[in-house]
Parts: C-alpha cells; sequence; structure tokens
C-alpha cells in the first residue's frame, strides 16, 4: 500500500513539475508555491463539483445558478495552462482567489445566504491564500481587501435583490450541507497532506545537504592534511637526497681511482670488484637523483638550464654508463644515430636524465636480449623534434599495466617487483620531464616480444628557464637548486682528486 500511494505520489508530482515554468522551478520557494497552487487546481474541482452535481439533483426547479456555479468551479482547470504560458504567478494567485470568493457567495446567495449548506467553504480561502501567496505581505493585504470587498458587495446584492426560493425541502438541505461539509473537509485535508509531505521533503533534502556539507568539510581538511604531509614529504626526500649525494660522490670518486690503479697495475683480480663498486654506486645516484628531480618537481621548484649540446656524445655518455647492467644481464644495447641531428638545445642533464631512465629500464628488464636506441630528427608540432626510439625484445608489460606505468612508484606485479626490483619513479619522472620541457614520451608494447618507448623533444627550441607553479600549489617551496647541489659536492670531489 505504501509503495503505491509513494507511485501514485511520484506520477502526481510529475505532472505537477511540468506546468512549473523554468523561472519558478530554479527559485525553492518559488517551486513550493507553484506546486502547491498547481495541487489546489488540478484536484480541487473534482471535489467542488460535488456541490453543483448535488444542487442539481436535489432542486425541484435546477436553473442556470447551478450552471454558472459549475462552470465557474470547473474554471480552476485553466490556471495550470496558464501558469505553463509563463502568466504572472501573483495575478494568478489572485485571479484564483477571486473566483474562490465568487463560487462560494455565489452559492450561498441562492441557497439560503448565512444558512447555506456551502458556507463551509468559506474556511478554505485563508487557507489557499496562506499556500498561494507566502510569505509576502503586499499581497496578504491585497488577499484582505479583496475578501472583504466580496462581502460588501455581497451583503448589497443581497439586501437589495433578494434571491428566489430554490424549494429546496429541509431534509435535503442538511444531506447537501453534510456533501458540502465533507467535500471541504476532504479538500482541505488534502492541501494539508500535501504540504506536510513538502515540508518533510524539504527537511529531508535540507538534512541530506548538511550531511553533504559536513562530508565535503572532512575531504576538505582531509586535503590540507594529506597536503601538508606530501609537502613535509616531498621536503624530507629533496634534503635526504640532497644530504645522500655527498658521501655516494666519494664512495664514486674512491672507486673510480682504485679501478684505474687496479688496470694501470694489472691487478685483474681486484678490478671485477671495484667496477662493481662503482656501478653500484652510479645507480645508486641515480636513485637519489631521481628522488630529488621527483620532489622538485611536486614542490614546483625545478629550473631549466639551456645550452647547446651534441647529440652522439649525450648518448654515448648514457650507454657506456650502463655497459656494466648490460654485461651482468648479458644484454647488448646498439646505438643508431644515421637520423640524427649533430647538435640540439635544451637541458641536457635532464635530458641525460630521461634517456637514463628509459635505457636503463629497457636494459633491466631484459635478459640475454637486445636493447636498441635509435635516433631520428623529426617533425614536431611546434618544429623540427628528436626522436629517441628504445627498443628492446624483453618480456613486455601487461595492457593492463599500461594505464599505471608512468605513475609514482608503479613497477608492475609483485612477481615482476620480486625479479627485476626497481623504485617505480624513473618513467613517472621521465613523463613530468618531458611534458615541461615541451616533449612527450610513449610506449608501444607486446608481452613475449619486447617494447618500444618514443621520447619526443625539440630539437631547436629552449626549454622554459623556470617551471610554472608546481602540483602543489600553495606548498612551502624547498629553495635549494641544481647549483647547490652541485657546490656541496665541490669538498668531496677536490679531496677524490688530491687523493
Amino acid at each position: 500500500m505504501d509503495s503505491y500511494s509513494h507511485t501514485v505520489a511520484a506520477r502526481l508530482g510529475h505532472i505537477v513539475d511540468w506546468f512549473i515554468p523554468p523561472t519558478m522551478a530554479n527559485d525553492k520557494n518559488q517551486r513550493k508555491l507553484a506546486r502547491l497552487f498547481l495541487i489546489s487546481h488540478l484536484c480541487g474541482p473534482f471535489l467542488g463539483n460535488t456541490v453543483p452535481i448535488s444542487l442539481w439533483i436535489v432542486s425541484p426547479t435546477p436553473g442556470w445558478d447551478i450552471v454558472v456555479l459549475a462552470a465557474s468551479i470547473t474554471g480552476f482547470w485553466v490556471f495550470p495552462p496558464l501558469l505553463k504560458m509563463k502568466v504572472r504567478y501573483d495575478l494568478l494567485a489572485m485571479l484564483s482567489i477571486e473566483n474562490l470568493i465568487f463560487c462560494i457567495l455565489w452559492s450561498c446567495y441562492f441557497n439560503g445566504a448565512v444558512t447555506s449548506p456551502t458556507l463551509s467553504w468559506v474556511l478554505t480561502i485563508p487557507l489557499l491564500a496562506f499556500f498561494y501567496i507566502g510569505n509576502s505581505r503586499k499581497l496578504r493585504n491585497a488577499v484582505l481587501i479583496q475578501f472583504f470587498a466580496n462581502l460588501a458587495v455581497f451583503g448589497v446584492t443581497y439586501y437589495v435583490l433578494p434571491p428566489p426560493d430554490n424549494g429546496i425541502p429541509l431534509a435535503d438541505i442538511q444531506v447537501l450541507g453534510l456533501i458540502s461539509t465533507c467535500a471541504s473537509a476532504l479538500y482541505v485535508s488534502m492541501m494539508a497532506v500535501y504540504y506536510a509531505r513538502a515540508l518533510a521533503s524539504q527537511s529531508e533534502i535540507e538534512q541530506e545537504m548538511r550531511r553533504h556539507l559536513d562530508t565535503a568539510s572532512d575531504l576538505r581538511r582531509a586535503a590540507a592534511d594529506a597536503e601538508r604531509a606530501s609537502t613535509a614529504k616531498s621536503e624530507f626526500l629533496a634534503k635526504m637526497s640532497h644530504e645522500l649525494r655527498t658521501p655516494l660522490n666519494a664512495v664514486i670518486g674512491y672507486s673510480q681511482m682504485l679501478l684505474e690503479e687496479a688496470e694501470d697495475t694489472g691487478d685483474h683480480s681486484n678490478s671485477s670488484d671495484f667496477r662493481k663498486i662503482l656501478s653500484s654506486g652510479q645507480h645508486l645516484l641515480r636513485l637519489v637523483n631521481n628522488v630529488l628531480d621527483l620532489s622538485k618537481l611536486e614542490a614546483g621548484h625545478v629550473e631549466f638550464f639551456n645550452e647547446t649540446f651534441a647529440v652522439k656524445k649525450l648518448l654515448t655518455s648514457v650507454v657506456d654508463g650502463l655497459e656494466t647492467l648490460a654485461q651482468e644481464h648479458r644484454n647488448r644495447i646498439g646505438l643508431h644515430l644515421e637520423g640524427s641531428p649533430e647538435l640540439m638545445i635544451g637541458d641536457m642533464p635532464k635530458i641525460q636524465c630521461v634517456l637514463l631512465n628509459v635505457i636503463e629500464n629497457a636494459v633491466k628488464f631484459t635478459r640475454d636480449g637486445h636493447v636498441d636506441v635509435i635516433v631520428r630528427r623529426i617533425d614536431g608540432p611546434d618544429g623540427d623534434a628528436v626522436a629517441f626510439e628504445v627498443v628492446d625484445d624483453g618480456p613486455g608489460i601487461p595492457a593492463g599495466e599500461l594505464p599505471w606505468l608512468f605513475e609514482q612508484f608503479s613497477v608492475g606485479d609483485d612477481l615482476t617487483n620480486a625479479k627485476y626490483g626497481g623504485t617505480g619513479i624513473g618513467l613517472a619522472l621521465t613523463q613530468k620531464l618531458c611534458h615541461l620541457m615541451g616533449g612527450s614520451v610513449s610506449v608501444e608494447t607486446e608481452v613475449g616480444k619486447g617494447s618500444r618507448f618514443t621520447i619526443v623533444l625539440p630539437a631547436g627550441r629552449a626549454a622554459p628557464a623556470v617551471t610554472p607553479v608546481g602540483q602543489l600549489a600553495g606548498a612551502q617551496r624547498y629553495s635549494k637548486s641544481i647549483d647547490d647541489d652541485a657546490e656541496s659536492d665541490t669538498p668531496v670531489m677536490a679531496m677524490v682528486a688530491n687523493g
């Protein structure tokens, strides 16, 4: 039963809302008034017409007065279409109240005046006026003036032109009074129930809004806490990475000295150990540099220093730095520079970082295979560009992992991570740096056959001198720059150089 009543109420609500013009539908208070107005005018004539029908049945000589009453009551159905046609609501409300007063006084005039069985409908006038005009004091005063003016006209007319006797027996008048009272009570109850439903619905909506506001407030606090934690993390990583570079540079410098000394003296038994120490130190330094660069990117404190450099020299240094790792995995790295430009403009250390991350990633995940680095000039959206393609015949990347490939700390599934290792920040850093330098990085892969990473960077257009505001807007920036890091390493390198 409850579901049926809810279904009926929902359908009636759709019909009512169809008549509400957009200008009123967008205002909560106006929409509430319009709904009450429409419910009254759509359902009211059904109950109101019980009076003229009953009069027609019990009257010995039904006449034109009953027809006028029925026509006036039926005329309430004209108001919803007029509202749909965007006729002024306050004008329609005043006309509707005037028509209601006319119906009641007309019926009373022909059926006993103050003893009329239809007099109970007078109680609906203030109720409907309250529903229709809301809190408008101006309209309330207008309704009071309208009501008393109609009473005055009714009194004068009744005194000057007494109505004829309708000849309805007293018993029938009593029955008519009972029908009229029940109809008016039912009408008032219907409006009161609908109004109560509207208030309950509005209360539920307001409670839901308060819950949403509380949830939004909690989310804002959580976002602020997360932003503070992220800022603290970025600053901590930047400072710790910076501090780690000093001892690492010492380890790398000393291992280079020991390796050179061992090779000069022919001490081949220790050369491999020194080479492993040097390779591990360089690898660790690259990881530290990645963390440092990524934390600076998050803090929006990365600077670009543009220069003209030789592409072949840059790639040769990158490939030479990965030769030890390639030998450990029994891979061969091929360098193809036939279509490469001799020179390009950009931040060479950051381009080197980008290439190193992608080539090292290919070498690390490939076993007993080939890693080919192909460089060629292409036409970019803003002029000449250089495409660096890194092709390997390794295991490939599953399609399900591609959407997260360039996200921070993404290292594939647990089995891959356990087998090959990795921090998951190299490719994320690569994508961010490429984007800031006006380039892009993409990947084509097939499981079991290998992958092809393509890095496209402008060939002759300098990158911006300073990055825009970082992703963490409003965060406290870590103020050390790349020059600061270089200066901090100077004493250690001098110590290494001096033996």
